[in-house]
């Protein structure tokens, strides 16, 4: 398994340069079956990456433009009744795929981005009364331009909840760069399967028996506890958020080829899994102050 997880490390890396923290967080989020949120500003290689990522592991996808004028109905389907059939057919909409690239997503209206707040939980959509299960695995791609940005709407605090995660790419170093400018449009041109589905849902099996032990377990909670203080001046994490947090951690230890968990395991996803929890999306910036405070505060071998 560890050779199928270094072939994907490997062309992600091709795809997207310069980014490596950035992919392994990524490839960590939908092997801990989560969805992620990719933020930064326009041109930064969101897309490439969400493309990417879904194209390496086999699974299908679609893209869905968010925009303001989109309709709850555009992502989920609709009922358009048959006249010779004398029924209604359903008519899938982008959300039954394995992969929902929603681009832009904080371009749409709140509407249309609660829209997904069923699937991205329960993984299944209401229509006209009927419930339609979806695809497996299933994923939310979603990327977002900085709220500062003309034409946005912020991600309510639920759906914001919903997401595993959140990355910013970040402007590439300078050796990086000088290599996107020679490969053109190339960079992504040879991209092919690593993985099926089925070998990916196995990594995700082979990712949920990483072992926790109760003292990495008491520090979770010990980080989540030390949000809900009165002093202090962030969001509370919610038990799903540490639920999260325990499955990320078990991710990325996954990927460094142990079986167990150890305290690093969590500091290094931890801001990726619970800033956008923390600051609820209300600042213009990504910033680390809050996430970093509480690893600082916190210590790793304090008893509950």
């Amino acid at each position: 398994m560890q050779n199928k997880v270094a072939a994907i490390l490997a062309q992600m890396n091709q795809a997207v340069l310069g980014k490596e923290h950035e992919i392994r967080l990524a490839l960590v989020c939908l092997l801990a079956k989560g969805h992620l949120l990719i933020e930064d500003l326009p041109g930064m290689g969101k897309t490439t990456l969400a493309h990417a990522l879904a194209t390496t592991l086999g699974l299908s996808y679609q893209r869905s433009q968010f925009t303001s004028d989109l309709l709850p109905a555009d992502i989920i389907g609709v009922s358009i009744f048959d006249p010779k059939a004398q029924s209604f057919t359903l008519h899938r909409g982008p959300i039954f795929n394995q992969v929902l690239l929603a681009d832009e997503i904080n371009r749409a209206s709140p509407k249309t981005q609660s829209a997904l707040l069923e699937a991205m939980e329960e993984k299944q959509v209401s229509i006209d009364g009927e419930t339609y299960p979806l695809t497996s695995p299933f994923f939310v791609i979603a990327t977002q331009n900085p709220l500062f940005h003309a034409g946005t709407y912020p991600l309510p605090e639920s759906q914001l909840d919903r997401f595993m995660m959140r990355i910013s790419l970040g402007f590439p170093c300078i050796d990086a760069e000088r290599d996107i400018l020679r490969a053109g449009s190339s960079t992504d041109a040879n991209l092919s399967a690593c993985v099926n589905a089925q070998e990916f849902q196995q990594l995700q099996q082979a990712t949920e028996q990483v072992s926790a032990s109760d003292s990495i377990l008491d520090y979770i909670i010990g980080l989540c506890h030390a949000s809900r203080a009165q002093s202090c001046q962030a969001n509370p994490l919610s038990p799903r958020a540490g639920k999260a947090l325990l499955a990320a951690a078990k991710a990325w230890a996954f990927i460094d080829n142990r079986n167990h968990l150890i305290p690093d395991d969590v500091q290094a996803v931890f801001e990726a899994v619970c800033e956008h929890r923390l600051d609820a999306g209300h600042q213009q910036q990504l910033s680390s102050s809050i996430a970093q405070t509480l690893l600082a505060d916190v210590d790793v071998m304090q008893p509950l």
